[in-house]
């Protein structure tokens, strides 16, 4: 009688300890966790990417400074007819010329240079979110995986309680002679086995975590948040086509796209030659009067007509072009093998952590009830034990598959920022 109440204890205990870890995944914890979005936040502010990209959007900003100045006009000085012969050996009959030579650009160059300037920006600040994009899945493969050692950590806890268990049964059924010492043996090493499991799986977490706070740039003071992992799609979740129109992807090939298209612009406006104004004061020494002279001096595009530049940018252009449609079709079929992904997950991780799980621990609860009855022996047992701990880490295994097919799928698919914002 008093094994069958230590029996049903030991039963009331597991499914105690079952709840309390269904209460943490269902985000009952006893304190705030620190949380994906907060880990997320912090990584992308502190993240040398993140400095990288912000410098980039800089750059460009400064670039487009640039493009919008005009040329430098230029001051030319120049003296005549001195330290010659005769009458011009000396500086009696100097003619000295001060002036200023004023470029004019002509052809659109410089709404041409900030056309490209423009497009290098908008490409810029595509950077800076594709950046934010990556972070965040790089961060949220470091949580789950956190989460996940965590969750592993708490399975191996209670195998390693329920190897405890099976033990002290094994040791009552051998003094009671009802069993041989080997089981009690036996018994012993699944339970040192489980603790060394323990062990391990402590030993990885940590490992795991420190990662994170590594990635974050910060020490994790609370607990993370387990329940990151139970979020499913419902039981009838289907597939949503989603096209690859306006993603970071392709907004980045658009912005490749409208760089060459300027690029072609101010190709075309260099064909145009500038002009060269230069108004200047002359003074003649030998009557100490002034004039005025105006200069104005034109290139001629003997050599040199542009329509090589014209060409490669051309060429360039229609490199982009093409670049993009590529890109349009790796994106949509990136999207659908990831759409696919994430289903699979979702239902091998709905079926693993639902109905396999329930069987599995109701399997070893009865085993357990059974062994210390006498009904059953000591191998059922501990094959029950190891089918409910393998279903229990491939649950684990599946939701963070499910998680992390998810977070790629919502990297590909993220949207553009807008331009102007």
């Amino acid at each position: 009688m008093h094994r069958i109440i230590a029996a049903f204890l030991a039963a009331a205990s597991c499914v105690a300890i079952s709840q309390a870890q269904d209460n943490i995944a269902a985000g009952q914890p006893a304190h705030a966790a620190f949380t994906l979005d907060q880990a997320v936040a912090i990584a992308g502010g502190s993240a040398p990417a993140a400095d990288a990209a912000q410098a980039g959007i800089e750059a460009a900003q400064a670039a487009r400074t640039v493009a919008g100045l005009r040329p430098n006009p230029q001051l030319q000085s120049q003296v005549e007819n001195v330290i010659g012969t005769g009458p011009y050996s000396g500086v009696r009959q100097a003619e000295t010329t001060v002036g200023l030579n004023i470029p004019i650009e002509l052809g659109g160059k410089r709404s041409a240079r900030i056309a490209i300037a423009d497009a290098q920006s908008n490409r810029a600040a595509i950077v800076a979110a594709i950046t934010q994009a990556d972070i965040r899945l790089q961060v949220t493969a470091l949580y789950i995986d956190a989460v996940a050692a965590e969750r592993r950590v708490m399975t191996a806890r209670d195998q390693f309680r329920i190897a405890k268990d099976a033990l002290d049964a094994a040791k009552i059924r051998v003094q009671a002679g009802r069993a041989s010492p080997l089981e009690e043996q036996r018994a012993d090493v699944t339970k040192l086995n489980a603790e060394a499991e323990v062990q391990r799986t402590q030993r990885l977490a940590e490992a795991v975590r420190a990662n994170l706070e590594r990635r974050i740039g910060q020490p994790i003071a609370g607990a993370l948040d387990v329940s990151a992992l139970d979020h499913l799609p419902p039981a009838a979740y289907g597939p949503t086509m989603v096209a690859s129109t306006g993603t970071l992807a392709l907004a980045a090939a658009d912005a490749d796209l409208a760089i060459a298209d300027a690029g072609v612009r101010l190709a075309r406006s260099q064909r145009i030659p500038d002009v060269t104004v230069g108004p200047a004061v002359r003074r003649l020494s030998a009557t100490n009067d002034t004039a005025a002279i105006l200069s104005v001096s034109i290139p001629i595009p003997l050599f040199n007509s542009g329509r090589a530049a014209v060409a490669q940018a051309s060429a360039q252009r229609s490199q982009a072009e093409a670049q993009r449609r590529m890109t349009v079709l790796d994106i949509d079929q990136a999207i659908t093998d990831a759409q696919a992904e994430a289903d699979n997950a979702a239902t091998a991780a709905r079926n693993a952590s639902g109905p396999a799980l329930a069987a599995a621990q109701e399997a070893a609860r009865i085993a357990r009830i059974g062994y210390r009855e006498g009904k059953f022996g000591q191998l059922d047992l501990l094959d029950a034990e190891r089918t409910l701990s393998q279903t229990r880490l491939a649950a684990i295994d599946a939701l963070a598959s499910y998680q992390n097919a998810r977070a790629r799928l919502e990297r590909l698919i993220a949207p553009a920022p807008v331009q102007g914002n």
